[in-house]
């Protein structure tokens, strides 16, 4: 729990994206630090995409400090069905929301972007360093190509205006609330659905159906647990004041075989596991050097890898439909 500091006390906050996955964990520590004038924007009463209603979002909340999570996101399958929409919503929505806050003089722009910004062969663990060093993996370009974007936006704005727009790489989010929807979920709340789903859907004789994963299982990933990543957010927007990105990550790598392994023995799913190799794999590693993280706002990662996966299981089975 983040401690009480009067950097909170009278300052205004808009939270995009506040009533979302992550969002709702980033209002929480903010509360927990003693921040009362907290706004958060219902997409139904701000289209972040249209300027007009961004310029009313800004009217409305007045606020001193903007921290931009709204975003179109999902996995591999979201990403290759609907490049172009991930593409120009994310960029839309970032573009307009930072030059909106320059315009409104506010004291500081959050921004949070995306692992998948990183080139699809960077050299393991990826370092801020390293991000323009190629182009990133295919499937998900679009949408880390426009996060990117608000990287040189922010960066552009801070040369030439004093503008002060922070940058965070957030790896791949799991836990409580996620989106467990099939059509357009994570790897992580993807199989747990699919765990339970399957242990649920037991044949006449008694057997579990056949759990099928996209790809060959070779790929490795990093996953940060959600509430781990609302501190870093919280944390860095409070103590960090620089223009260069910092990844936000809990430093392990792990196989997506051996995920799906772990998964299916915290579910107790006990039937056979089919790889689809005629589907992609996405990049084929992904860890993030968290070093800069700590040295600059003393944030590390506080939830083992089991217990969030542990908590993130008992959410799903406790709000099933």
């Amino acid at each position: 729990m983040g401690a009480k500091t009067n950097f909170w006390n009278k300052r205004r906050i808009t939270v995009s994206g506040g009533a979302g996955f992550l969002g709702s964990f980033v209002i929480k520590k903010l509360k927990e630090r003693g921040c009362r004038r907290i706004f958060v924007p219902r997409s139904s009463d701000y289209n972040l995409v249209e300027m007009e209603s961004v310029k009313k979002l800004y009217r409305d909340s007045k606020p001193d400090i903007v921290i931009h999570l709204a975003a179109q996101v999902g996995g591999i399958g979201a990403n290759k069905e609907k490049p172009g929409e991930f593409f120009y919503k994310n960029l839309m929505m970032g573009v307009q929301m930072m030059e909106a806050g320059r315009q409104s003089a506010i004291e500081k722009f959050v921004t949070i972007g995306t692992v998948c910004a990183y080139p699809k062969f960077t050299p393991v663990p990826f370092k801020e360093e390293n991000l323009w060093n190629g182009y990133p993996e295919e499937t998900n370009a679009p949408y880390g190509i426009a996060k990117k974007v608000l990287l040189v936006q922010a960066q552009a704005y801070r040369q030439q205006y004093g503008f002060n727009a922070i940058y965070l790489l957030p790896v791949n989010l799991y836990g409580p609330g996620d989106n467990f929807d099939l059509q357009s979920s994570h790897v992580i709340p993807a199989l747990i659905r699919k765990c339970i789903d399957a242990q649920r859907g037991l044949s006449p004789q008694g057997t579990v159906p056949a759990l099928v994963v996209w790809g060959s299982g070779k790929p490795t990933r990093e996953f940060l647990y959600v509430e781990d990543a609302a501190e870093g957010i919280v944390l860095a927007t409070e103590k960090y004041n620089k223009p260069e990105p910092v990844n936000l990550g809990a430093g392990f790598e792990i196989s997506i075989r051996e995920l799906v392994k772990l998964i299916a023995k915290l579910t107790g799913f006990k039937g056979t596991i089919i790889w689809d190799r005629a589907k992609p794999d996405g990049q084929p590693r992904r860890t993030l050097d968290t070093s800069k993280a700590k040295r600059e706002f003393g944030f590390k990662a506080e939830t083992s890898f089991e217990s969030g996966l542990q908590k993130t299981i008992e959410w799903y089975i406790a709000h099933q439909n």
